[in-house]
């Protein structure tokens, strides 16, 4: 395996990592100043910005080569290190479109959808236009189960109706929100339980959609996004809106996970590493004790510590790259799982570090650090708890030393 940057990365590094240093960090406080006069409303900043990173060509740099004319012609291998660069900021990845859940379902109607599909939704997503959210997670069972999902898809002639209750639906929130993928049942009763699940894109403005509250996470709302608690009341959509056909959600719901998982771990490792910056100039400019913090002994094992876990979680996010490049996502899901615990865990203990140094002002808005950390920590939940990945890696392990 050879990790080495190309010259194509190591440009489109650099490209990205100028346009968040001259373009978006200067605007940061604009884009919390207009959010905070429309939670819900994309900040005009935003779409100025993305206006801009269109025209440098840094788009949907996401979406892998296979995708053809929708990708920007990248591996994931080679996507990576610019996601990295993304997690340094809490808005970047949508300034380039490739933030979630929208990423996701890009891939999922990229993959799974048909043209007429493809035509309504994909195509304006591609573009920045409209976002998204995947409605799966319920709060009346263990939606890590994916096959504990209750809300109800009926056919009934040439529709579908859906009813079940839906929660912490990220993205959902955000009026710009056009488009649900959501996942129920179409077939409760079949004894194979991994084909009773069906997906299906219902429009917001649906009669029946009911977006409830937001959800918080520890107290932050993550407007202008958000996570909602969506309830369907006889929603009533179309046949043709159901994907790939009645029985396949439980396939789409793996086949979308994989890539996101291994996205989130990429952005993680750019908020740890935007961390210990934070936390490695801070330790040089502060006095404790008659000296710079620097010279504390648990102050430098502190950043020892921190660089080597990172450099480890960046290592392995790379191997789970290459493996999806070179053998495809199936293939690769053990490290995905591997990579998917380990990359959260590591970026809270960076973090922790972080605000640890920082006192009082790294638990403030003066720093992203807390945001960091309310993100890191969500993420061992989000894309399938670190239970779930250890239970079914530790069950793959078994059986390979069987």
């Amino acid at each position: 395996m050879d990790f080495q940057y190309t010259d194509k990365m190591k440009e489109l590094v650099l490209q990205v990592r100028e346009f968040i240093n001259t373009e978006i960090r200067p605007v940061e406080a604009r884009f919390r100043d207009e959010l905070a006069a429309n939670p819900w409303e994309t900040p005009p900043v935003m779409d100025e910005l993305k206006a801009k990173a269109r025209a440098k060509g840094l788009w949907n740099l996401f979406l892998p080569k296979e995708y053809g004319d929708y990708s920007a012609g990248l591996s994931n291998l080679e996507y990576a290190p610019l996601a990295e660069e993304m997690g340094r900021s809490l808005i970047a990845s949508e300034v380039f479109n490739c933030a979630a859940p929208d990423t996701g379902n890009m891939e999922v109607l990229a993959k799974y959808g048909n043209e007429q599909q493809k035509q309504q939704w994909l195509e304006p997503l591609l573009e920045g236009k409209i976002r998204s959210a995947f409605a799966m997670t319920e709060p009346e069972v263990a939606s890590s189960d994916a096959t504990n999902i209750e809300t109800r898809i009926e056919r009934d002639g040439d529709d579908y109706v859906i009813n079940g209750r839906k929660f912490y639906i990220s993205g959902a929130m955000r009026k710009s929100c056009e488009i649900l993928i959501v996942m129920g049942k179409t077939d409760p009763d079949n004894p194979n339980r991994h084909v009773q699940q069906s997906q299906v894109l219902v429009p917001t403005n649906t009669p029946g959609v009911k977006i409830v509250r937001p959800m918080k996470v520890f107290g932050y709302d993550d407007a202008p996004e958000g996570h909602a608690e969506v309830i369907f009341d006889n929603v009533r959509v179309p046949k043709e809106n159901i994907i790939l056909g009645e029985g396949r959600g439980f396939e789409i719901a793996q086949g979308r996970l994989g890539p996101g998982r291994i996205h989130h771990c990429m952005r993680l490792i750019g908020a740890a590493q935007e961390a210990f910056e934070l936390m490695a100039k801070r330790v040089n400019e502060r006095q404790v004790f008659g000296q710079p913090m620097s010279k504390q002994g648990s102050v430098r094992e502190d950043l020892a510590k921190s660089w080597c876990e990172i450099e480890q979680a960046r290592l392995l996010t790379l191997k789970a790259a290459d493996m999806m490049d070179r053998e495809g996502n199936k293939v690769a899901k053990d490290l995905i799982a591997m990579i998917k615990v380990v990359a959260p865990n590591m970026a809270l203990n960076v973090i922790d570090r972080a605000i640890q140094v920082h006192g009082a002002v790294g638990v403030s808005q003066d720093t992203p650090l807390a945001h960091f950390f309310s993100y890191a920590r969500s993420l061992r939940l989000a894309d399938g708890p670190d239970q779930v990945h250890m239970m079914q890696l530790g069950r793959t392990l078994a059986k390979q030393f069987a």
